[in-house]
């Protein structure tokens, strides 16, 4: 049987081979799961009878050929069955032999399937509680490609581990042994040698291979990496009429993976060129002794006949290693890169039996607070303030002066270096991270959609609500008649990202479904500098009813949107320079006055 090249993986950090499968263990022999034990005791059982029937199956074809030869020895416990007999219980043997192999799969595959779907969720679950610090750093193409090829690594090893490589194992001991005992040390010698050459060529060149394929595995990521990137960005691509660039780019990609693949594929040609080689000449070698003892009257045709059987039967599962033992090296490649993403550490944990938190009225104290991204670069210095319950506060300043950052220490996607965040008294740090993200509601400068129906989308801040709460919500954003307009209704696709929608409609079904959540904090991360300003006149009013209620921090870069706020911050170089009302600030004649003055002479200019 000839070996198959296998598809490129991606290369990541592989952890030793022994340590990913002991990872791989509990999926198949699971504590929680009795169930799953007996499953895997069956199919075990089920293998065993199988590979001893297997091999005792080249006796029954012996002894029919002894029989229409008519050297058959009369006191033979076989001759009873006749040659016609024994041809027939040589195929049911054989048919024997596949059926138990077939039950064996029949019995293991819920086993593996399981195993697979324990280890996506948890990968996937893992992934989402990994830090926003480690999101921004990784190409979500790469790591989907990590996911879903470990995932299969896992698949293969599970059942080609148990099924292929102990049962080979099984097998060619028991042959060998046979040879001994029936046509001498001789014969078991050569098939010995013959597999001992095999093995230790096929691991030497597949590790060679292996080193081939990582470089073929960075080309192919790269290419995948490159052609995500270009599709996401397509809106970006054609304002610059940048088709051919972006094609070059990734013909470039794709031309080093080329280089690589036609290594691989010459590499899988010599390693096949010499399996074959090794198991021909053992072959020879063991039906040219096989042939003498005929001539010699030492063995009979039937003996002749039955070497060659065993001798093939070995050849198919040796040339099944060249292939299982390339696969699994591989799998253990790209499962050690799956498994090195799972042992990432999540930077911000929970504390062990932290409580949930318990907003009674909403307050938000940050305390000289201090934070970096880096440890030579200082974002936040010192930075206090208070949102009294119900109260709306607006933090403003130039790019950089760390307005995003304190809305990701106060969702808690990073934690603070030094000083403490608290809502009613509760430091962020002590309370669960699934309880602050229930009482926070983000309205984000972009909001991104899923790609489903417009009401999947506002009902993603309650899954549980009625389509009357749903529909509210939207009435409540000011966008209900508009989806009502819509062909489908409430069920039209959005499309990827929301791009079927303008920026103003993405806006409004984001503040619906955060509507629809109801928190009772209120982060709006300028949540209308990127439209319009009609369009940011009319969201205007549906944050600010929105905000009725609720402690609101706005994050602002059009001071016109937060004028009425009842306080505004002032932020530079990450240390709150002016804070006060916006009729303050004007009068303090500082850094928001001079903002305030600028912004309204570009606005004149462009209404001019």
């Amino acid at each position: 049987m000839r070996n198959t090249a296998t598809t490129p993986d991606p290369d990541q950090v592989e952890a030793p081979a022994m340590q990913t499968i002991r990872r791989v263990i509990p999926y198949l022999w699971p504590d929680d799961a009795p169930w799953v034990r007996r499953r895997v005791m069956i199919a075990l059982f089920f293998l065993i009878l199988a590979k001893i029937i297997s091999v005792s199956t080249p006796f029954f074809y012996k002894a029919a050929v002894d029989a229409l030869a008519g050297e058959a020895p009369s006191e033979s416990a076989l001759l009873m069955f006749g040659a016609v007999g024994l041809t027939i219980a040589y195929g049911i043997a054989r048919l024997g032999a596949v059926a138990f192999g077939e039950l064996r799969d029949a019995v293991f595959v819920r086993v593996g399937q399981r195993a697979l779907r324990k280890l996506a969720l948890e990968t996937f679950t893992h992934i989402h509680r990994l830090s926003m610090r480690y999101h921004i750093a990784r190409k979500t193409g790469g790591l989907s490609r990590i996911i879903e090829r470990g995932v299969k690594g896992v698949d293969f090893l599970l059942r080609f581990m148990l099924f292929s490589i102990g049962p080979l194992i099984l097998e060619l001991s028991m042959v060998s042994v046979l040879f001994a005992v029936l046509f001498g040390w001789q014969y078991m010698a050569v098939v010995v040698v013959t597999i001992t050459l095999y093995v230790s060529f096929t691991f030497k060149v597949t590790e060679w291979r292996v080193q081939i394929r990582r470089q073929m595995n960075d080309q192919d990521t790269d290419a995948n990496q490159k052609a995500i990137d270009s599709l996401l960005n397509f809106e970006t691509v054609k304002y610059f009429g940048a088709e051919e660039r972006e094609a070059e780019r990734y013909d470039g990609a794709m031309r080093q993976y080329e280089a690589a693949a036609v290594k691989t594929g010459q590499s899988l040609s010599f390693l096949n060129a010499g399996q074959s080689l090794i198991i021909t000449t053992g072959l020879v070698i063991v039906m040219v002794m096989a042939a003498q003892g005929v001539q010699q009257d030492i063995l009979t045709v039937g003996d002749f006949v039955m070497v060659n059987a065993y001798m093939i039967q070995i050849t198919m599962p040796l040339n099944f290693l060249g292939s299982v033992y390339r696969e699994i090296r591989q799998s253990l490649v790209d499962m050690g890169g799956m498994f090195a993403l799972l042992g990432q550490p999540a930077e911000v944990k929970d504390k062990p039996d932290a409580p949930d938190l318990q907003v009674k009225g909403g307050e938000v104290v940050f305390d000289n607070v201090k934070f970096a991204y880096h440890p030579d670069r200082a974002i936040l210095k010192g930075v206090s303030f208070r949102v009294a319950p119900g109260q709306r506060i607006a933090l403003v300043g130039p790019s950089g002066s760390g307005k995003s950052t304190i809305g990701r220490l106060l969702f808690r996607f990073y934690d603070v270096v030094d000083g403490g965040v608290r809502i009613d008294g509760q430091d962020l740090r002590d309370v669960t991270q699934d309880s602050l993200h229930a009482q926070i509601g983000v309205v984000p400068q972009d909001t991104v959609l899923f790609n489903d129906s417009v009401r999947y989308n506002i009902a993603y801040g309650r899954p549980n609500a009625t389509d009357a709460e749903v529909e509210a919500a939207a009435r409540a954003a000011k966008i209900h008649d508009f989806i009502l307009s819509l062909p489908e209704g409430y069920e039209t696709p959005v499309g990827e990202r929301g791009l079927k929608l303008s920026g103003g409609e993405k806006q409004r079904v984001g503040i619906a479904r955060t509507l629809l959540k109801n928190p009772p904090i209120l982060l709006l991360d300028e949540a209308t500098s990127a439209l319009d300003t009609q369009t940011e006149r009319d969201i205007q009013d549906s944050l600010l009813a929105m905000g009725e209620g609720r402690s609101v921090i706005t994050i602002a870069h059009r001071l016109s949107t937060i004028a009425d706020a009842d306080q505004i911050i002032v932020l530079e170089a990450g240390e709150i320079v002016e804070q006060g009302t916006h009729d303050q600030l004007l009068a303090n004649g500082g850094r928001y006055s001079a903002m305030w003055a600028r912004q309204s002479s570009e606005e004149e200019d462009v209404a001019g």
